[in-house]
């Protein structure tokens, strides 16, 4: 008896490894929604490294470029073009969700798609270059309060876009109307960088991990993050924006999600690679290179946080009149 239970044990696992290699895609590929450089580019090459390192994925993931509308292009093009694509993935960020609940990705809301899996955490920041008069997040703030069209405020998306939102947010904490701001709009998060150290603009707000390297590299200084304490590891130094009394915190989630019509086998096996990701420790240790923090949670668990967060931010485009 027990011989015919383990025979059929056997005969099960089989089945479900030979299911998961069927399921696995021949050519991986994920969609980052902009230009190369910017946050998306992030979380793709974040996806592609993981998953090989770990032995998840037999062929390598393919990056593409997308850009257009902070996301909208992609989104659109996965859901009419590549509904069934069992190997696509997309990058998202919370700046998609806002975008999203602004009705700015067209005909197609937060239901649209299935919500894969998120990654990590970024935070809003606000950088100058490092030879920038402004010393400190109080530096600008008052030169903003003098003359809010007096300094050129640079960051990846038009008015109404999350890198938008964090000046939008700062400004009214300290008393200066956003609407009077002097604001310039990029494609993507790779664009207001360049524009920063050529002297275009004289200051961006974006994910701080998309500002890390420049400030590593001396070209840059970070004025401040949006969270509510300061980050770990080497960006303990970089004060909150509550520090200078801005009550502003802005979290930058992190993630993928695939087409409407991917099958059940296909999305589940995708899932079940990211879940095993998640909870590696080499993971881990990659993740944090990128300056991001943990936020893990993939399946039904993110479709639940998605909506609540799309009804949430509607809220909030609402109390700056951002829905017509």
């Amino acid at each position: 008896m027990n011989a015919v239970l383990s025979a059929a044990a056997l005969a099960l696992s089989g089945m479900l490894l030979s299911s998961q290699l069927n399921a696995e895609p021949k050519r991986p590929e994920c969609i980052a929604p902009a230009k190369p450089g910017g946050g998306f580019d992030i979380t793709c090459k974040l996806a592609q490294m993981g998953l090989r390192d770990e032995g998840l994925l037999k062929s390598p993931i393919r990056v593409t470029y997308m850009p257009g509308g902070i996301g909208a292009v992609a989104y659109n093009a996965v859901v009419a073009q590549r509904p069934k694509d069992a190997g696509l993935i997309t990058a998202w960020s919370s700046g998609s969700l806002l975008n999203l609940a602004q009705g700015k990705f067209g005909r197609y809301d937060e239901k649209a798609v299935r919500w894969l899996a998120a990654v990590g955490t970024d935070y809003g920041a606000v950088t100058v270059r490092a030879d920038s008069p402004f010393r400190t997040l109080d530096d600008l703030i008052a030169a903003l309060k003098k003359d809010p069209s007096g300094t050129v405020i640079g960051a990846g998306g038009t008015v109404g876009s999350q890198d938008w939102m964090q000046v939008a947010l700062l400004a009214r904490s300290a008393g200066v109307d956003p609407k009077a701001l002097r604001y310039v709009a990029f494609e993507g998060g790779g664009e207001p960088i360049t524009a920063l150290l050529g002297g275009h603009v004289q200051a961006i707000t974006s994910g701080i991990g998309e500002t890390v390297v420049q400030r590593d590299a001396g070209k840059v200084r970070i004025l401040a993050v949006m969270s509510d304490e300061r980050l770990p590891g080497g960006l303990a130094n970089v004060p909150t924006a509550k520090e200078s009394g801005l009550d502003v915190s802005w979290p930058i989630i992190r993630g993928f999600y695939m087409g409407p019509q991917v099958s059940d086998e296909d999305y589940n096996w995708w899932k079940q690679q990211f879940d095993v990701l998640l909870a590696s420790d080499t993971f881990g240790k990659l993740r944090e290179q990128r300056d991001l923090l943990p936020f893990s949670m993939t399946g039904d668990e993110l479709k639940d946080y998605v909506y609540k967060q799309v009804a949430q931010y509607k809220s909030l485009a609402d109390e700056f009149g951002l829905i017509q």
